[in-house]
């Protein structure tokens, strides 16, 4: 490494992938426990030669060769690091002092030292050995393979809800007119979904975990995923508590629905104009929101996925499997958790390409509450969208006889979203957009009407709605 690369390391002070030792004669025994939580987590740079508070004091140049040997013998000891590491010490001169620099790459291993387990938590090497949540997470750190694609033999087509497959069918269709899912049969579609797949290295066939998620029956779901659930919270009165509170155990496609629906229940609503098109800032936010921690969690953590919302801000949590440590940016690189879930919402218009959800995040969220989203990916990964001063009781004090227009059902969101899109949308189509018949549709139609959010255009028999851009 350069002198300026090692002073910025420095100026950085210690964190999750930096850390500074003193060891001027030796190598202290602190160093490897260092060496194994790095090794575990996300690797990182150990500078010797370094004080705490980033004083440079440097190495006796005397012992330099015994600690660099000794260093190489106690990574190769098994009892000390487990399995071995093969890693060197670097000799860099900064003010005629002598830093030596170790860089520790992640490994695919779990390593141990002296049989305890470390990991890198902040800038602290923690012994996790008896935290089964964190033993747990390390592990899946580890894992190349997805953990949606396991396989459970023993599934059989009567554990799954065959009753969601016709909305499955009339959402792809809603997005694509021509989508092959719109002729196949259920399996079919299971196929195409590698929902049903074979694993060509054990020869295991059946139905996977993503199946289960999306299309179980809830003794389906609570028997492979004990711990799986979604908690939605929303606290203004009772902030101890809660006000109103949403415990959803069921499948991925109902969860959608009820998750939507919760937010967009509780927080106040702002229409913005895109080009020509009336949008609902709100309705998208909730939507990525939701997508997010459905489609980008890892299900086989105890861990609960919570959505909390206060009058300031809406916060989601959610076990992850994390690729790196940090805020998450409209400029990350952006790393499929399941990919299969994720390639499904996306066949029925519940998400977009990979990435988009963060760069809708960041541009409704500004829009909403002229704030940027907070996004931060560790084992946890935690989402903050701020809402500004105006919600609940202070926007109905602003917007007077509107309040009742502010609130919008999951049908509605659904038929406005389908309005964004196509430019219009008739009776018929609402029915099959939701599956509905055409009084209830009606019903809904009549709704929107009152509050202003659509209008309608065209004879009786041939009526289309659109969005409602009037004062």
């Amino acid at each position: 490494m350069t002198n300026e690369e090692i002073l910025d390391l420095i100026s950085q002070g210690e964190g999750i992938t930096i850390e500074f030792k003193e060891c001027i004669n030796e190598i202290s025994a602190e160093v490897y426990p260092t060496v194994c939580s790095f090794s575990n987590r996300f690797g990182g740079h150990i500078l010797m030669g370094v004080a705490d508070n980033g004083e440079i004091i440097g190495v006796n140049p005397n012992c330099i060769k015994n600690m660099r040997k000794n260093f190489i013998n106690t990574l190769n000891n098994p009892e000390i690091i487990t399995p071995s590491l093969y890693l060197s010490a670097e000799e860099v001169v900064i003010d005629d002092k002598i830093i030596l620099c170790v860089y520790v790459p992640t490994s695919s291993q779990v390593h141990t030292c002296k049989k305890q387990t470390y990991d890198r938590i902040g800038d602290a090497d923690i012994n996790i050995s008896k935290n089964t949540t964190q033993m747990s997470a390390l592990y899946l750190r580890k894992q190349k393979d997805f953990t949606e694609k396991k396989i459970f033999p023993y599934l059989t087509i009567d554990d799954l809800d065959l009753s969601l497959m016709n909305r499955v069918r009339n959402l792809a269709k809603s997005k694509d007119p021509n989508h092959p899912w719109i002729e196949m049969d259920d399996m079919g579609i299971f196929r195409s979904a590698v929902l049903y797949e074979r694993d060509f290295e054990t020869g295991q066939e059946g139905f996977n975990l993503a199946a289960v998620l999306l299309f179980g029956k809830n003794e389906t779901i609570q028997s492979c995923l004990p711990a799986y659930r979604t908690d939605a919270i929303y606290r203004e009165a009772n902030m101890d508590r809660y006000d109103d509170r949403d415990d959803v155990r069921t499948n991925l496609i109902d969860s959608y629905d009820r998750l939507t629906d919760f937010i967009c229940r509780h927080i106040d609503d702002k229409f913005c104009l895109e080009g020509t098109q009336r949008v609902s800032v709100r309705s998208i936010i909730a939507r990525e929101i939701v997508s997010n921690i459905l489609m980008h969690r890892e299900y086989m953590s105890p861990y609960p996925a919570r959505i909390i919302i206060e009058k300031d801000k809406i916060m989601t949590e959610n076990a992850n499997k994390t690729c790196h440590y940090g805020r998450v940016l409209t400029t990350s690189t952006p790393f499929p958790k399941n990919p299969t879930i994720a390639k499904f919402f996306n066949n029925i218009g519940r998400a977009d390409e990979l990435g988009s959800g963060v760069r809708n995040l960041y541009k409704y969220t500004k829009m909403y509450s002229d704030s940027e989203p907070l996004l931060f990916e560790d084992d946890v990964f935690k989402v903050e969208i701020p809402l500004g001063f105006i919600n609940g009781g202070d926007k109905a004090a602003i917007s007077g006889d509107k309040t009742k227009s502010e609130r919008i059902s999951t049908q509605e969101h659904d038929i406005l979203q389908y309005i964004i899109k196509n430019g219009a949308i008739s009776n018929a189509q609402a029915c099959e957009l939701l599956n509905l018949k055409s009084s209830r549709v009606r019903e809904i139609f009549n709704s929107m009407l009152d509050k202003d959010l659509i209008d309608h255009v065209g004879e009786k028999k041939n009526r289309k709605y659109v969005i409602n851009t009037k004062e």
